[in-house]
């Protein structure tokens, strides 16, 4: 046994904290660094320089060599450079040095990370400006000690290259618009409204040797070919099942990694599928809440590592089995403690609480294929609507207590009263009864409420959450306005609120589904109701770019249109690259493992049935009508293979357009990649396993 982790006195060790701070830095520069931090005052060069000097002090102290500012470029990974805190002085002497300018500015090459056309290649130079409202922290890995500031990137001429600079901006959106709202309901004292995420994270395990065997999960992060095991997920035994021992040792060293970065994970749990579990932390504020979520991610492939194991984070590494995702909780709160979306055990007497919840109903009904965009990746074309996370229908779940109250406004223009929850009675009299919740929950609900926050169901499990939270922040803010400049020109507040609260119920009703999102029937229903339905990654990305898009987002100050209309490239850019590795993982796959390995099955099963003739005259039926049927399957793999082949090509050989080139891919690649696999699968259930050039499904799903 090591040393027993203390997570009370360890927990954000290795943080340059509040507590950190306030222990450290002068008191007047720990005021003026919290005004910035909290009211968004500008911070000045010599505040910078005291609060640098001190944070290299504390982490030289920790054992720190290098610093680097860490940002979140548009590639969905992080990216980091180190700079040593050295600096050579005469006579061979040198010196530990960190300025303030080195604290707030770097300059990475802007030109080699993704920028949808506003980066030529020969212009070089970005910039990264800290983030001082996400706390520094110290990384320790083979490296050695490294100190991570958190910062924004942007581009010579000021364009957000990266995912942190618009949430930023969307945070002091839905800010400025919910403290007016506030205000109209007598609030003066509250300063800031923010906005809280807490991410759960979903993961897949498996044994790296194995891993290192499938060039599929290598080059893609998902399985390309496999056929189902005899046991999938069909006992529903592994969901919240006991954690074997291999997998508990790594989750208990990701916790401690993540404690001592003050990430608080909070929930550990094995998830449905075999190998898949999930990690869910408190929530904090978005920002840092996407920092930590992309620490998360790190963590848990950097720790799988040392345990001999493989993180898959891919959407759906695994056909046939549920994929994974990541819950968004998103909920607004005032400085003073005050949920905005707490509604209370009376909800039709809370009068503010109804006008912020038909807001967000008019907010992501006029906004549906926005949220949806949002979620758009390339994984999670595989995982939504495939009875397992939501379908590709934006809707809102309620729950019976608000879609009651709702309907008696719309019904009577009134709400009188409001459903209890009632008492659970188990019918055993040793368990006490106990108050149940106002309403169930509803696991197929793109986005559910759950008692005093909105569940955004639909993110990838790759993907941040950044995103996701930068259009949900907006396009409130955006109804919060729209309210709030009706409100305060009313006459009679009283009269102009129900009537408010009554038209977004009203004429958003369509918004609101509470039954089984999963169902053929609803995915018709939605369609008589006008919702879109959009399934494929690269029919979404129009969303960004739209005249309602661009209006809203530079209203807020949020995108400007070139930033849009560079991400929408961006994303065309990035599926087409994605679908062409996949293609030409399977043709190199195929071309070079499966094939050959399908013809000396064939050749061994032709000799044994030229052995059997030849020794007697036995029935060799069984074996023939093998002979056929694998010989069949692989005629089949090699049309299909041709095909996947030259529809690659086609899509690959275009220049200059990158939507069509990701609707080449969409509509022709795909369908050859899935034509492919289809022989290859039926050719794994019967050539000799031995034979079978990598590990199983059953292998991987079940021997970790």
């Amino acid at each position: 046994m090591g040393e027993m982790f203390d997570v009370a006195l360890e927990y954000g060790e290795n943080v340059f904290s509040d507590s950190v701070m306030r222990e450290r830095l002068p008191k007047q520069v720990y005021r003026d660094l919290q005004e910035t931090i909290q009211n968004g005052k500008d911070l000045d060069s010599m505040t910078a320089a005291v609060v640098a000097q001190e944070m290299k002090n504390w982490a030289l102290e920790k054992g720190a060599t290098h610093y680097s500012h860490w940002f979140q470029p548009l590639t969905g990974v992080t990216a980091e450079k180190h700079d040593a805190f050295v600096s050579p002085q005469h006579g061979g002497k040198m010196l530990l040095e960190f300025s303030g300018k080195e604290l707030v500015k770097g300059e990475p090459d802007a030109s080699s990370f993704p920028s949808g056309g506003l980066r030529a290649t020969f212009e070089a130079r970005g910039y990264t400006a800290w983030d001082c409202t996400s706390p520094a922290f110290i990384k320790e890995d083979d490296t050695g000690s490294i100190l991570f500031i958190p910062t924004v990137f942007c581009s010579y001429t000021g364009e957000s290259l990266d995912k942190k600079t618009p949430l930023l901006r969307s945070m002091q959106a839905i800010n400025d618009q919910a403290l007016r709202l506030v205000r109209l309901f007598g609030n003066e004292t509250a300063k800031k409204v923010t906005v809280s995420v807490g991410a759960e994270q979903e993961y897949f395990l498996i044994d790296r040797d194995k891993y290192l065997k499938r060039k599929d999960l290598i080059f893609t992060g998902r399985t390309l070919f496999g056929a189902m095991p005899p046991k999938g997920q069909e006992l529903e035994d592994h969901y919240f099942g006991a954690i074997r021992h291999r997998i508990a040792g790594f989750m208990k060293d990701v916790n401690e990694e993540l404690w001592k970065l003050g990430v608080p994970a909070k929930t550990q749990h094995n998830e449905v599928a075999p190998a898949q579990h999930e990690l869910a932390c408190v929530y904090t504020e978005a920002n840092i809440s996407t920092d930590n979520n992309q620490l998360v991610m790190e963590t848990l492939k950097r720790v799988a590592e040392r345990h001999g194991l493989r993180c898959l984070l891919h959407e759906k590494p695994f056909a046939g089995v549920n994929g994974s995702g990541k819950h968004n909780n998103w909920s607004i709160s005032t400085n003073e403690g005050k949920n905005l979306l707490d509604p209370g055990y009376t909800p039709h007497e809370n009068i503010q609480f109804l006008l912020v919840l038909t807001c967000i109903l008019k907010a992501v009904d006029e906004h549906a294929e926005l949220l949806r965009e949002s979620a758009a990746c390339v994984g999670n074309d595989h995982r939504l609507g495939a009875s397992e996370a939501p379908p590709a229908i934006v809707s809102v779940y309620l729950g019976e207590q608000l879609e009651d109250v709702l309907w008696q406004l719309i019904s009577t223009g009134e709400a009188t009263h409001s459903k209890g929850g009632g008492t659970l009675q188990t019918g055993v009299k040793t368990i006490p009864d106990f108050a149940k919740d106002a309403t169930d929950r509803n696991r197929t609900s793109p986005l559910a409420f759950t008692g005093n926050k909105f569940e955004f169901r639909m993110v990838g499990s790759s993907d941040s959450v950044a995103s996701p939270n930068i259009v949900l922040n907006t396009i409130v803010a955006e109804a919060f306005k729209e309210a709030c400049d009706i409100l305060e020109k009313a006459d009679d507040f009283d009269m102009a609120v129900h009537d408010l609260i009554k038209k977004n119920a009203t004429e958003h009703q369509r918004i609101v589904f509470n039954g089984n999102g999963y169902s053929k029937e609803w995915e018709e229903e939605a369609e008589r109701r006008g919702l879109p339905n959009k399934k494929r990654m690269v029919d979404c990305i129009d969303a960004l770019v739209s005249p309602t898009s661009v209006k809203l987002f530079e209203d807020f100050g949020v995108f400007t249109r070139n930033e849009l209309e560079a991400r929408a490239e961006i994303q065309y850019d990035a599926y087409s690259k994605a679908i062409n590795i996949e293609a030409r993982t399977m043709i190199d796959v195929t071309s070079k493992q499966i094939i050959p390995a399908v013809i000396r099955y064939i050749t061994a099963l032709a000799q044994s049935v030229n052995t059997v003739k030849s020794v007697c005259d036995a029935d060799v039926s069984v074996q023939t009508e093998l002979l056929s049927e694998t010989s069949d399957l692989l005629s089949d793999t090699k049309v299909a293979l041709q095909k996947l082949c030259d529809v690659t090509e086609e899509g690959a050989a275009i220049e200059g357009d990158n939507k069509q080139q990701a609707l080449i891919f969409a509509d022709k690649v795909v369908p050859a990649m899935e034509a492919l696999r289809s022989p290859i699968d039926k050719l794994e259930m019967i050539v000799d396993k031995d034979m079978w050039p990598m590990p199983s499904y059953g292998d991987l799903l079940f021997e970790v």
